[in-house]
This record gives C-alpha cells, structure tokens and sequence, in this order.
C-alpha cells in the first residue's frame, strides 16, 4: 500500500493536514536537536522529508523504512546528501547493532507496525545509553467538542479530499481507521516507560491531533 502511494506520499498529506505536516516536522526537529558528529536512526522515514532537515544540522542519518517503494522514491530525491543513508528495515528486527544511535525518531509510522510495543523495545536497544528518543504521532485531542469536529473531518471530509489527490484512496481509509484506533497520549506514553525508556514526556500539537513523545534510555 505505501509503495503505491510513495510518489505523491508527501504532497498528499500536505493537502490532507492543511499545511500542519510542515509544522509538526519541525517540532519534532526541535525536540530532537540534532548536532554535527550524532547518529541518528529516523524509522518509517518514508521519502526521507523529515531526515534532510535533520541532516541539515550536521547529523549522520540514518533513514529506514518497511516500504522498499519510500525507500526507492528518498534514494531518488535524495540521492546528493552525503550524510543521508536509506535503509530497508522492519521496526520489530531492526538490522542494526546494540547501542549504534545517539537518537532514535518516529514520526506517524509506529501506530502502522504490527507490534508497536516490540519496536519500542527494539528502538531501546539500538540508543546509546543516555541517548533520546522522539515519536511523532497521531493522538486524541483532550477537548471533546474539538475532538468531534476532528472526527467529522476524518470521516467525511479526509476520504473525498484523498479520492481527488492519491493513485490508492484506500490508503487513506486505512490512514483513517489507524488513527481512531491507535491508544490516547497516556497509554502510548505507559508504553514507552514499559519498554524500559525513562523520563518519559508528551506534549500535544494541534490541540492534541498529534502528541509529541520524548524518552530517554538510562544510563
């Protein structure tokens, strides 16, 4: 399904956002901080969109993805950026050693993996002790009338706007039911701190149609 939708992947959500994808990627940019001499892991990267502007700090990323087609479509975009690497690579196996990241990101790509609280653990395993850890994720705005109007939105309004821009309109029937399914902010947060991360924290964005989740490995 993302291999179908890869082309026209990120231009698709701009639309669908209204503009705020843009915002949230550099929120998570911001909290992540990136610094010349880190390695940094940027998991379910898609295209790659929000691992350049990491790069553009100075940092080393490496950009995964489960989707060869987003793998392919970064590589062709991409291909310039010497401190940009695109690697094909499952959330639950990741195919790199213990301990070889200063930072591990997810941006809108955990609720898609089958076992999210494994990848959580699999995220721990490849950060360097005291090394941080940012997802990006859709969530569940606290405010009840808010969250009806978002509801109504993705609903009614998500699926005719999808059917006009995307080559594969179901994607984004599947984009909606993973979000009315995915957990609220304290059970995702419950999650992390599972998973063995400390100093777990969340903040909302978008009045809570994303929470940005931070976490740090101990030492």
């Amino acid at each position: 399904m993302f291999d179908q939708v890869a082309a026209g992947y990120d231009r698709t959500n701009t639309v669908l956002s209204m503009g705020n994808d843009r915002l949230w990627r550099a929120a998570t940019t911001r909290a992540i901080a990136p610094r010349p001499g880190q390695r940094i892991l940027d998991l379910a990267a898609g295209t790659g969109a929000s691992s350049v502007a990491l790069t553009q700090r100075g940092a080393t990323v490496v950009a995964a993805d489960f989707s060869p087609g987003m793998i392919a479509e970064g590589r062709r975009r991409h291909s310039g950026i010497r401190n940009l690497s695109f690697v094909q690579a499952d959330a639950t196996d990741l195919p790199f050693d213990d301990a070889e990241f200063d930072t591990v990101t997810m941006s809108f790509g955990l609720r898609n993996v089958n076992d999210p609280k494994k990848a959580l653990r699999e995220l721990l395993r490849v950060t360097k002790p005291g090394g941080r850890l940012v997802v990006c994720e859709f969530s569940h705005p606290p405010s009840a009338v808010f969250n009806g109007l978002y509801r109504f939105y993705n609903d009614r309004v998500l699926p005719v706007v999808a059917k006009s821009m995307s080559s594969n309109a179901e994607a984004y029937d599947y984009l909606n039911e993973s979000i009315r399914d995915w957990p609220d902010q304290g059970t995702l947060s419950g999650w992390i701190r599972q998973a063995g991360w400390t100093d777990v924290a969340h903040r909302n964005l978008s009045m809570g149609i994303v929470a940005l989740h931070r976490a740090v490995k101990p030492r």
